[in-house]
């Protein structure tokens, strides 16, 4: 199983996490697609995207991309539900997260759809704070410090 990471700049790649997370996003949650793709899908440099691709296939996306703190904030993640319960979602997790501490920060924040805490209280994040509204979805902030 092998994510590949890559920047704004690769139209192709942004195009297929594209794919993946408008059929989660949009078409399953209602998420409105002008919220769904932002700055950091159009012009943020910083900002590391992430793919995982089955059989050619796009199945699973993520992504982060620098806060004002000095932390990254990981987000977009999604597995198309063909693919859902397969450890895709714990690679692209896994990979943002490794390439976050490689490059050097101190820790990273997500925020989380309350039904996905679980997922990542197991990948060693902590919820802080009141759940919100995100999209209409509630979540949770989360973090996880990185070893340096």
């Amino acid at each position: 199983m092998r994510v590949e990471l890559f920047g704004v700049d690769d139209g192709a790649r942004m195009e297929r996490a594209f794919e993946v997370r408008r059929e989660v996003f949009v078409r399953e949650q209602g998420v409105p697609e002008e919220e769904e793709i932002d700055a950091h899908d159009r012009t943020d440099a910083s900002a590391c995207h992430a793919l995982l691709l089955r059989e050619g296939r796009p199945a699973a996306a993520g992504r982060f991309f620098t806060r004002a703190d000095g932390a990254v904030q990981i987000g977009r993640m999604a597995v198309r539900a063909e693919f859902r319960g397969l450890g895709y979602g714990r690679a692209i997790l896994d990979a943002l997260v490794d390439e976050a501490k490689r490059r050097g920060y101190p820790r990273v924040v997500l925020h989380a759809q309350t039904h996905a805490r679980g997922f990542y209280e197991r990948a060693g994040f902590t919820a802080h704070g009141p759940e919100f509204l995100d999209a209409g979805i509630v979540h949770v902030e989360m973090e996880r410090a990185l070893e340096r």
